[in-house]
Order: C-alpha cells, then sequence, then structure tokens
C-alpha cells in the first residue's frame, strides 16, 4: 500500500477499534467523528483529527468509514462538508458501515461519477474481534481498491472477501447478520423455557456446546444472559435495524423469511422496553420477561 495518509469516519464502538488498527501501519490517520470528543483517543495514540468528512478525504489516499446505519451513511457523503464534496481523481472511498444495496450504489454512483474510487467493505463481528483485529470484511466494488486497501484491511480483520459489484457486500451483510439475529432470538428461547421448566441454564449451555451446534455466539453469550450482564459489544438497536434490512431484501427477490420476521418483533419488543443500546443478546430480556 502507498505510504499516503489515511482517514476514518465514526468511532463507535466498532470504528474507534478499528482506527485504533490502523495506526499500526505506521501512516499518518485522520479522524473524524460526528461527536469530536471521540477522536480524543486516537489523537493521544498519533492520529489527527478533523473537522469534516471532506478535511478527511483531502488528508488522505483512502478513508473508511464506519456508520451507525443508511441514514447516517448518507448524510455524511452528501451531507454538508461531506465524503462527496472533496472526492476527486486519485481518492478513494471505503464504506464498511452495514447498509442496504441501494445505499452503497447511491453513494458510489456520486463517487465514481466525480472520478474518485468506492468500495463496500461491511464487517461481520462485533466489539472483541474488531479490538483484535479479527473482523471478516466482505467487500464489493472496485477491485483495484480491494486490492490497494488490502494491508489496511489485514490490520482490521482476519479474512477479506471480494464479492464482486456494489451491491453485493451489503446484500452478504444483511444475511449473515440476520441468520445470527434469529439465532440469537431462538437461543434466549430455549435459555428461557429451561428456566421455566425447572431445568439448569448451565447444564443446558453445557449440553448445546457437545453437540452438533454449538457454535460461538451461544458460548460468548449464554453466560452474560444467564447474569443478566448485556454491555454492548453489537447493540440491539443496529441488530434490529439490520433485521428490517434483510427482510427488505427479501420483499425485494420475493423470499419467504418467516422466522426473520418473527425474530424481528422480538428485536422491535426488545427496543420498546428499553433495551436499544445494550447488547444484541438482551433480546433475551424480552423474551424471558414476557408472561
Amino acid at each position: 500500500m502507498a505510504t499516503e495518509g489515511l482517514g476514518f469516519l465514526g468511532l463507535g464502538i466498532m470504528g474507534v477499534a478499528m482506527a485504533k488498527n490502523l495506526l499500526k501501519l505506521g501512516v499518518p490517520v485522520c479522524v473524524w467523528n460526528r461527536s469530536p470528543e471521540k477522536c480524543d483517543a486516537l489523537v493521544a495514540m498519533g492520529a489527527t483529527a478533523a473537522k469534516s468528512p471532506a478535511e478527511v478525504i483531502l488528508k488522505s489516499k483512502i478513508t473508511f468509514g464506519m456508520l451507525a446505519d443508511p441514514a447516517v451513511a448518507l448524510t455524511v457523503a452528501f451531507g454538508p462538508g461531506g465524503v462527496v464534496e472533496s472526492i476527486m481523481p486519485g481518492k478513494a472511498y471505503v464504506d464498511m458501515s452495514t447498509v442496504d444495496a441501494e445505499t452503497s450504489m447511491t453513494i458510489s454512483k456520486a463517487i465514481t461519477e466525480k472520478g474518485g474510487r468506492f468500495l463496500e467493505a461491511p464487517v461481520s463481528g462485533s466489539k472483541k474481534p474488531a479490538e483484535d483485529g479479527q473482523l471478516v470484511i466482505l467487500a464489493a466494488g472496485d477491485e483495484s481498491l480491494f486490492n490497494d486497501a488490502g494491508a489496511a484491511f489485514d490490520v482490521m480483520g482476519k479474512k477479506s472477501f471480494f464479492l464482486g459489484e456494489v451491491g453485493n457486500g451489503a446484500r452478504m451483510k444483511l444475511v449473515v447478520n440476520m441468520i445470527m439475529g434469529s439465532m440469537m432470538t431462538a437461543f434466549a428461547e430455549g435459555l428461557s423455557l429451561a428456566e421455566k421448566a425447572g431445568l439448569s441454564q448451565n447444564d443446558l449451555l453445557d449440553v448445546l456446546d457437545l453437540g452438533a451446534i454449538a457454535n460461538g455466539m451461544f458460548k460468548l453469550k449464554g453466560p452474560s444472559c444467564i447474569k443478566g450482564s448485556f454491555a454492548p459489544a453489537f447493540p440491539l438497536k443496529h441488530q434490529q435495524k439490520d433485521m428490517r434490512l434483510a427482510l427488505a431484501l427479501g420483499d425485494e427477490v420475493a423470499q419467504t423469511m418467516p422466522v426473520a420476521a418473527a425474530a424481528n418483533e422480538v428485536y422491535k419488543k426488545a427496543r420498546t422496553l428499553g433495551f436499544g443500546d445494550n447488547d444484541f443478546s438482551a433480546v433475551y430480556k424480552a423474551i424471558a420477561d414476557s408472561s
């Protein structure tokens, strides 16, 4: 990768960890966040802070974005002082947010029309994989940019996939998160059912871990559900947003999705109960506390 600086937009739970890993490359890193104080920890580590996404673009060869949802991604791209304002030949934008394919294609069109390069690269993984540089990166769009961003992807993730045209990365991420969200809801139902049937929830975890459906999510989230600890690694409000976007994708392709639709309703209930900012495993509370 060239020695020009890198940019990073969005310093939430995921973004701050990913930006910290970019500093390991030993090139200048310029950061921006809507709440400027979130830049302070990165500045203390050697990054510089910018006042707008447009400023980050001007200072960086490749700029990465990790934003909350499609609305924020579009505002950061097209709003005053946004990405598109400063995009020009020689500049590139990699949007790692989880959005729908239409949002990615809209941003891509605006950037490429101004001579810039665009790659969507949503990630599979939450807070700990982001901190450890163990994300799975699902990229699509400009393949030359995928190659040029390889060193950055290597410090942020354990595996990067190039999936073809813009939109495919977004679609793959929504499918992955739809499966994860549906599994978490079924798991929460099982934990609650075991308790109400007089069984040990810890015994259930041990049994599951020894069988064909053993997986890392059950092993990680099970004990915290039992303890009632839901510190956000992946906020529930974002999981519900991804379920909604996945269901919209299902509508586009006429795919029946009864399990995901039912799971989405439970996440919506959990949000109304005030668990939106908790970890997505707090969907357990919406199930366990129901009559």
